[in-house]
């Protein structure tokens, strides 16, 4: 019948989505998530501060902490169980989750902050979508498609907090909110409609009942694997020591314009437009552009430079235009991670690329959980008290350091500085034929699936990226 047959279409849709894979699926699923939670800039800390007006951004770090450390754990297991099952339904379940705490915020506040925490077992949107990009796009084209993601990222905050902040004052954060719920709910319903699974039917068991072994489903047997492998480890640590200061600095900076260096609310907007847009040029023309002239890993190591650059002039500036100035070079920092991104990629299996990305997103995780108290605490420990929110004691000035106006983004220069002699060991591989097998497991990876239980107690002890030695 003409139901049954349209029952059918809509089902055939929903699983198989609209049109061919491609990167521009998973470029609008990230604009959505986080031009949805860019909204919320404003509200949300506001509501951290009335609902916590001691010691604000000790209990935000507090709240991301366990967020992190649940994030951390999951997302080795959530890339890893995505290359069994596919892609698309756990974009699905870590987008609803990253995004179910959003219309708490009014309903709730102590609901809110703790539905934030727990989200963090899915909020890995980052390493299913670097996984989703991996299986559809050549290596060579992966640096491009990565950039493009990452750059997406920054467009869906170029204009967000800017727009949140303007509704919050003309018509309340309730409207707000209301309306970043509706987005988050158009990013899972261009999921299930849209979306179509990249990953090939030949490399996904039968059916789902298709058994998992504990190696598998353990996300501690994952993170032991990042010891087994140098490049991994090598990498692993290279994200942690630089993204560590940068997962910081996301949650106090804005507010540290306001308050220390006397930016007013629009001067913030602007200022969060003009480096969003600096980071989409220079992660998408500039990437390219550097990654077929140095190199992979020369693009790594000219990234953390520039991150080095923009931390130490953030901790020692004290002048609006050094803000400008230091922003601009940020833009520019922001080529770090889809560069690392894609050297993972390039050396890994295809059907360990779930994997491994799952580990990168999982050390971002713990880092957004670590990176906004440990900021929190040295803005703290050096008396510079980040907890006016309304501008009420204007021209007040907090106590702060004549050398050091911003004490944590010294901290965080040097711990990328850390980083930058870690990265100088990681090993570039450039050439198409440094990978044999996985050209193999391409073209049968059926085979390769099938062998891979079989196989775990064997493959623990084998390197997640081809010919890691150092």
């Amino acid at each position: 019948s003409l139901r049954f047959d349209l029952l059918m279409q809509l089902t055939g849709t929903l699983r198989h989505g609209i049109g061919e894979p491609s990167v521009y699926h998973a470029v609008v699923v990230i604009f959505l998530e986080f031009f949805a939670w860019g909204l919320l800039t404003t509200p949300m800390l506001t509501v951290l501060h009335q609902t916590f007006p001691q010691h604000t951004f000790l209990m935000n770090g507090l709240i991301h902490g366990v967020k992190g450390l649940l994030s951390f754990l999951s997302a080795p297991l959530i890339g890893a169980l995505s290359d069994v099952w596919g892609r698309k339904s756990f974009l699905l379940l870590t987008v609803f989750f990253t995004c179910a705490p959003i219309p708490l915020m009014k309903i709730s506040p102590w609901w809110y902050f703790a539905v934030i925490s727990m989200s963090g077992v899915f909020a890995v949107t980052f390493s299913v979508i670097f996984a989703y990009v991996a299986d559809i796009t050549q290596e060579h084209e992966r640096s491009t498609a990565y950039g493009l993601v990452s750059a997406t990222f920054a467009a869906s905050l170029v204009t967000s907090p800017a727009i949140g902040a303007y509704l919050s004052v003309a018509y309340g954060d309730t409207l707000v909110v209301i309306l970043a719920t509706a987005i988050a709910l158009l990013d899972i319903c261009f999921i299930l409609v849209a979306v179509p699974e990249s990953l090939p039917e030949k490399m996904r068991p039968a059916s789902w009942g298709a058994p998992i072994s504990w190696e598998q489903a353990d996300p501690f047997a994952s993170l032991r694997k990042v010891g087994q492998d140098s490049t991994v480890l090598l990498i692993c640590i290279t994200v942690f020591l630089s993204y560590l200061p940068e997962a910081g600095q996301y949650s106090s900076f804005f507010l540290y314009l306001r308050q220390v260096i006397g930016f007013s609310s629009e001067t913030v907007a602007a200022f969060i437009a003009v480096v969003g847009i600096l980071s989409i040029l220079a992660q998408t023309v500039v990437l390219g552009i550097l990654m077929r002239s140095i190199g992979n890993k020369n693009t790594i190591l000219l990234g953390l430079g520039f991150q080095i650059l923009q931390l130490a002039w953030y901790g020692f500036g004290s002048q609006p235009w050094m803000m400008w100035a230091a922003g601009a070079v940020a833009a520019m920092s922001s080529i770090t991670f889809p560069a690392i991104s894609a050297i993972v990629s390039r050396n890994a299996d295809p059907d360990q690329q779930g994997v491994v990305q799952g580990m990168i997103t999982g050390i971002r995780g713990l880092c957004n959980g670590l990176g906004p108290a440990l900021y929190g605490f040295v803005f703290y420990l050096f008396h510079v008290e980040l907890t006016d929110t309304d501008g009420s004691e204007k021209g007040a000035k907090p106590n702060m350091s004549a050398i050091i106006p911003g004490p944590p983004f010294l901290f965080g220069a040097c711990s990328v500085l850390l980083s930058l002699l870690v990265a100088l060991f990681i090993p570039e591989h450039t050439g198409p034929g440094m990978r044999p097998g996985a050209y193999k497991k391409h073209s049968n990876g059926a085979q390769s699936h099938s062998h891979s239980p079989q196989g775990s107690g064997a493959e623990g002890k084998e390197p997640l990226l081809e010919d890691s030695s150092v």
